[in-house]
C-alpha cells in the first residue's frame, strides 16, 4: 500500500516559529537549536529545515520505529534524529537553550492506515497499537487481563465513551469464554454489538479505539511532562506550538499555556505595576485549519494549534 501523510496546519506551524523574535534576530553566530517532537512523516520537520539558517540545528523524536526509518534517509548534518518520547527531551538539550519547539500530537496516516499497527476499526490486523513496537503490552495483551472496572474507566477518560461500563462488560464477558479479542475487527464487531447510538458519520468503535491507543501509548502522561520539560528548554523569546486533535489533549494544553500566562498575586499586597512578577509565558496565537485544507485532508478537520511565548524577562 502506498501510504501518504500529510502533515497538518504546516504553513502555520512554520510560520509561528520562524516569526518568533529569537529566529527573526538570528545572526550568523547564533547558535539556533529547534525541536520537532513528533517527526512522523517529517513534513514539519523539513519545513522548518527548509527556513533555518545552515549554521542551525534541529533535534526531532519519535516513538515510532517506521517513522525513525524514515528520518534517517533525510541527508542533513543540521538534524539530529532520537529515537524516543518528546516527553523525555530535557534529556537532549540545556535549559533555557532550545529556539522554537513544535509538537505535533496525534497519530500519523500510515499508523492509521498500516492494517498490522492495529490502530484502526477499518482495517483488521492484530490488536496491537503501540507506537514504539519494541516497548510496552500490546493492546489485545492488556485487554486479556485487565480488570472490568479498570477497562471501564480507560475507555470513560480516555475515549469519553458513555457506554464504557457496557463495553467492559462485554469484553469480559468474551474473555471468560476463551474469546478476547485479538484483532482489530473482533474489538470492533464487539463494541458494535454495544453501542446502539452514534453521533452522525462516526463509528461505534471510534472512542474505545481512541481511549485504549491513548492509553497504551501513555499519550497524555507523555504530553503533560512534555509540556513541563519545554518550558525549561525554551530561551526567553523562543515559542512554543502544539497541534492537538482531540478535546482531552487540547484541553491540557490550553490549561498549561494558560497556567503559566497569568501571575497569582495574593491579594491586599501594596504592589507597584514594576514589582508585579511576570508570568512565564505569553499566548500568542489559537490556529485552526482553512476550509480549503479541511477540504483537502479530512483528517485536519479536529486540528487545533495554540502558539504561546516564553517571555523576554524584565529589563536589567
Amino acid at each position: 500500500m502506498n501510504i501518504t501523510h500529510r502533515p497538518v496546519l504546516l504553513a502555520e506551524a512554520v510560520t509561528a516559529l520562524v516569526d518568533g523574535p529569537l529566529i527573526q534576530k538570528q545572526t550568523s553566530v547564533t547558535p539556533l537549536l529547534v525541536i520537532d517532537g513528533t517527526f512522523g512523516r517529517g513534513g514539519h520537520t523539513q519545513a522548518l529545515l527548509g527556513q533555518l539558517p545552515t549554521h542551525a540545528r534541529m533535534i526531532s523524536f519519535d516513538k515510532d520505529l517506521d517513522a525513525i526509518a524514515v528520518a534517517k534517509k533525510i541527508n542533513d548534518p543540521r538534524l539530529t534524529i532520537i529515537h524516543d518520547s518528546f516527553a523525555q527531551m530535557d534529556q537532549y538539550a540545556r535549559p533555557e537553550s532550545v529556539d522554537g519547539i513544535l509538537l505535533d500530537l496525534g497519530i500519523s496516516s500510515p499508523q492509521v492506515d498500516e492494517a498490522h499497527r492495529g490502530f484502526s476499526f477499518r482495517r483488521n490486523g492484530p490488536l496491537d497499537m503501540r507506537m514504539d513496537t519494541e516497548h510496552g503490552f500490546t493492546a489485545a495483551q492488556w485487554l486479556e487481563q485487565a480488570p472490568q472496572e479498570e477497562i471501564a474507566r480507560v475507555i470513560k477518560t480516555y475515549g469519553e465513551e458513555r457506554f464504557a461500563f457496557q463495553i467492559a462488560k462485554a469484553i469480559v464477558a468474551k474473555r471468560e469464554e476463551g474469546l478476547a479479542p485479538k484483532t482489530t475487527f473482533e474489538l470492533a464487531a464487539l463494541v458494535a454489538g454495544v453501542v446502539r447510538t452514534r453521533e452522525a458519520g462516526q463509528d461505534p468503535a471510534t472512542r474505545t479505539f481512541q481511549a485504549l491507543r491513548i492509553f497504551i501509548n501513555r499519550e497524555l502522561e507523555d504530553l503533560e511532562q512534555g509540556l513541563k520539560a519545554a518550558l525549561q528548554l525554551l530561551k526567553p523569546g523562543a515559542r512554543l506550538a502544539v497541534i492537538s486533535f482531540h478535546s482531552l489533549e487540547d484541553r491540557i494544553v490550553k490549561q498549561f499555556m494558560q497556567a503559566h500566562a497569568k501571575v497569582e498575586v495574593p491579594r491586599g499586597l501594596p504592589l507597584r505595576e514594576i514589582d508585579l512578577p511576570q508570568s512565564a509565558l505569553e499566548i500568542i496565537a489559537r490556529v485552526k485549519p482553512s476550509e480549503q485544507e479541511v477540504q483537502e485532508n479530512p483528517r485536519a478537520r479536529s486540528a487545533i494549534m495554540r502558539v504561546a511565548q516564553k517571555r523576554m524577562g524584565l529589563p536589567a
